[in-house]
């Protein structure tokens, strides 16, 4: 039996028209190191149809896909609006990629042009020379005549491409299932994989972080987002803000901890997200010289697990609240929210809070033994987690219709990567990344629960933790760590530190101090490069003896 209902595509045209008449008002506003460039989403409206024609002129078509070399900033989010909207595709090319990879997306993806940063055009100009499909190279806030280009390749500037276009455009009615954008993934382990989003995905993604479930934005909010447009959809939050109105803060380039603190001061957002590493900085500058940070109602923090303590010290020294959040590109990037269940608070929450959230009804969820075997949702059997859902991808994007890393999909179910527990309730908690997580002696061993552990104590500002061969024991963990400015403690006070807080078996034995812990693309702790760097024997190694606190100098043997 068929509905009664009207059949109206989940287009992000209509999610555009929508922001931009009857939130009208609200505002991109994008920081330039003193104050901000503002675009009501009124003149937000007029601009994408403007970039709606211009492109059109430039021959770009349905499904073309159009590139972005960009930070966030009001342009960024402007191609966001127009290229989806017009029913040519969305490249957000990750800026932080090495340049071979960076031309291996957007050849694989066939971007046809690109829409490139001003700022970043010394760094686009290595790999331009090597995009076989790009033909239109548009520089916003930059000096497009100064932008050297092979032969074939035309460029333009922004502004000059829009004037004289019309500020309306008829954006077509289309397939909601059609594609709106792509993002590749940072490529740590082998060529970056191809995500396509659909129309519809993302109105459905968008709908659930706009839910007190999802992330909670609403009408009247401004938004800060720190996390990059570049990557996974920016945690989705330029289409939520369309939705509901919230408006939005860009920090472009300035996305150092001061001046970050010197944007919050000016702007006072109501809610931020960013990953673990950023608000570790942004931490320890407001610790150094406080400020009042009571604007943020919300922050919400992914990408990797969020330390306890950085969530406590937040909430008790600056009455600033972290939400955990756990998704990846695949996912859109929102797979669950870390909100206590109504009515507990306080130290209570904190058992919800420092998990990865609870999944939302759309996406489903199982754990997944060694054997293939599902595993029961009891909060103790740990497997791989796998997800399937209307957001969630079913392949990765082949530009010939081939396959590619069908190892992550099985039976109709994502492949995550991560292995953890999942609760009766729902609530999903990580114990590592498959890849990560170091078998000794037979028994496993979290990298997330060590580098947790060890960033608790005061004189550490950054952990990371990865397995190395052992001949006694397979493998064993060693500790990369970065100590605050006239830090005291050395390995042997931070292992004696983690004695008590966990098992004996699962101390580290070798320890090694850096400035800063090396990190991808993303922002997450870069373990690969970790790895490579103690094989090459690059890193000075101190070893703990289990028997005793001496300290020694060590060679890679066990």
């Amino acid at each position: 039996m068929p509905s009664t209902m009207q059949d109206e595509p989940l287009s992000l045209a209509t999610l555009l028209r929508y922001a931009t008449t009857v939130h009208a008002d609200a505002t991109v506003r994008t920081w330039t190191g003193s104050g901000s460039r503002v675009l009501t989403y009124r003149e937000l409206g007029d601009r994408a149809a403007q970039l709606a024609h211009a492109l059109t002129a430039l021959g770009i078509g349905r499904g073309d896909r159009v590139g972005t070399f960009m930070w966030n900033n009001n342009e960024h989010l402007l191609a966001y609006c127009a290229v989806p909207a017009m029913g040519a595709v969305l490249h957000t090319l990750n800026i932080r990629l090495f340049p071979e990879q960076i031309a291996f997306v957007a050849n694989h993806a066939g971007d046809k042009a690109v829409i490139v940063d001003g700022s970043l055009m010394p760094a686009f100009e290595q790999v331009l020379p090597q995009l076989r499909t790009v033909r239109h190279v548009i520089v916003a806030n930059g000096d497009a005549a100064a932008l050297r280009a092979p032969e074939g390749v035309a460029v333009h500037e922004l502004d000059t491409l829009l004037a004289g276009h019309s500020s309306t455009f008829d954006f077509p009615l289309l397939d909601e299932r059609s594609a709106a954008a792509m993002c590749y993934t940072s490529g740590t382990t082998g060529d970056p994989k191809g995500v396509v989003y659909s129309h519809r995905s993302n109105w459905l993604h968008s709908m659930h972080a706009c839910t007190t479930d999802g992330m909670g934005i609403r009408t009247g909010d401004r938004v800060l987002a720190i996390v990059p447009l570049f990557h996974a959809n920016a945690w989705g939050l330029p289409y939520a803000a369309l939705m509901v109105g919230a408006s939005l803060v860009m920090p472009d380039r300035f996305l150092q901890p001061s001046p970050l603190l010197e944007l919050m001061a000016a702007e006072r957002p109501s809610f931020a997200a960013a990953v673990p590493t950023v608000w570790n900085g942004v931490l320890a500058a407001v610790d150094a010289a406080p400020q009042d940070l009571g604007h943020l109602r919300a922050v919400v923090v992914g990408g990797s697990a969020v330390p306890p303590q950085l969530m406590r010290a937040f909430e008790d020294r600056h009455g600033v609240r972290i939400i955990q959040a756990w998704g990846m590109t695949e996912t859109s990037p929102l797979g669950c929210v870390a909100w206590p269940p109504p009515g507990i608070e306080g130290e209570d929450a904190y058992a919800y809070r420092v998990t990865q959230g609870r999944f939302p009804a759309p996406v489903q969820a199982r754990l997944v033994g060694d054997d293939g075997t599902e595993l029961p949702r009891d909060g103790k059997a740990v497997g791989e987690l796998e997800v399937r859902g209307p957001w969630i991808t079913a392949s990765y994007y082949s530009p010939d219709a081939g396959t590619v890393g069908s190892d992550a999909f099985r039976d109709g179910w994502l492949r995550t990567g991560d292995v953890g527990t999942i609760t009766a309730d729902g609530y999903l908690t990580l114990v590592d990344r498959a890849k990560d997580i170091i078998k000794s002696g037979g028994e496993w061993i979290s990298s997330v629960a060590l580098e947790n552990a060890i960033m608790a104590h005061p004189d550490v500002v950054e952990a990371a933790v990865f397995g190395v061969p052992d001949e006694r024991w397979d493998e064993r963990p060693v500790v990369a760590a970065a100590l605050r400015a006239g830090a005291e403690a050395d390995a042997g006070v931070l292992r004696a530190f983690l004695a008590g807080r966990t098992a004996k078996w699962q101390l580290p034995e070798r320890w090694t101090f850096l400035p800063e812990v090396p990190k991808t693309s993303v922002g997450k702790f870069d373990k690969k490069a970790l790895r490579a760097r103690y094989s090459s024997g690059e890193l000075d190694i101190v070893v703990i003896d289990s028997t005793s606190t001496q300290t020694n100098s060590d060679s890679r043997a066990g």
